[in-house]
């Protein structure tokens, strides 16, 4: 129909936890994702894998540098980089420059950070949430600001930055996407409504979905923003096989190795066959989902990747 804004394509990435793989082994699994036409590739932010009884682990970004110098399409990021880990003026000069070697391939995503027993390790503060909070606040300042150009100039609660530049650019414009992930209400949804590009929803909080959203309309409105300028993406285990026999076996696995209420498994309904899948993503993407995070529920396997991008992927491509 003339006139009428196509709805946009839904972008499928795949996060990959980094713990237990060479470098042969990553760039395998970076082009094979780039062959089979997902999206994305997602790491985390750790330094070490202790719940995986201590495998080696690489450092996040500097895997993901050799990774985008590996691969021509995909693009990757963080599902998110810790703030505390970074400061922030280095972080944004690093992401600037990522963005401008891998031709704007770059997805920034950051948070307040996760595993207190890591930062006791590395003799990193932790203390409460709201103390990594405003951390977390000062980073997206001051990497926001950064991105666009022109020197910084920032006076924070614990970074300050004056008349910094940082140049070239970014290549992405106006500004590699940033993404910012949770749902607390006191401190995570407004820095969402002030700073984020994509708001990631965790798989635990589609049950409270609609309130959650609300509540982020509420600090949009606040601050002066349209809520429809954040897109939304969901992180979500997923579990897919080609048979009930199989599947049986797949959600077996999944419920043991993704045991617990913090990963809501049951909640995000990605269990079933691919024609089960592809009518559950279709209904997430009709509340109004564009990006979503698959962490497949045996972690790596080729061929379950292949039936995603083979008989999942193209059926909501269209």
């Amino acid at each position: 129909m003339s006139g009428v804004t196509a709805a946009p394509q839904p972008l499928f990435g795949v996060y990959v936890q980094q713990a237990g793989a060479d470098d042969a082994d990553w760039v395998r699994r970076a082009r094979h994702l780039e062959a089979l036409g997902f999206d994305a590739l997602w790491l985390g932010d750790h330094f070490s894998a202790s719940a995986l009884r201590d495998p080696p682990a690489f450092e996040a970004w500097t895997l993901a540098t050799a990774l985008l110098m590996q691969t021509t399409r995909l693009r990757i990021g963080h599902m998110v980089l810790c703030a505390t880990f970074r400061h922030p003026a280095v972080l944004a000069k690093m992401a600037t420059t990522l963005d401008v070697l891998s031709g704007g391939r770059l997805n920034f995503g950051v948070g307040s950070g996760s595993s207190e027993p890591e930062h006791q390790q590395m003799g990193i503060p932790w203390d409460g949430l709201g103390y990594r909070s405003e951390l977390l606040e000062d980073t997206l300042e001051i990497v926001s600001r950064m991105f666009t150009g022109t020197p910084t100039t920032y006076d924070g609660k614990h970074f300050r930055v004056a008349e910094l530049p940082n140049l070239p650019p970014p290549v992405q414009q106006p500004r590699p996407p940033i993404y910012v992930g949770g749902i607390g209400e006191r401190w995570t949804l407004p820095l969402v409504a002030r700073f984020a590009d994509v708001w990631n929803v965790p798989f635990r909080a589609l049950g409270d979905l609609a309130h959650k959203q609300d509540v982020l309309d509420a600090e949009c409105a606040r601050v002066g923003r349209d809520p429809r300028t954040i897109r939304r993406s969901l992180e979500a285990v997923t579990v897919v096989a080609r048979d009930d026999a199989t599947l049986e076996r797949a959600r077996a696995i999944a419920e043991q190795r993704y045991a617990g209420p913090q990963w809501g498994l049951h909640d995000a309904g990605l269990i079933g066959t691919p024609d089960a899948i592809v009518q559950r993503l279709g209904e997430l993407t009709e509340l109004g989902f564009t990006e979503f995070v698959l962490f497949s529920y045996d972690r790596d396997d080729r061929s379950v990747l292949e039936l995603l991008a083979g008989d999942v992927l193209p059926q909501l491509r269209t």
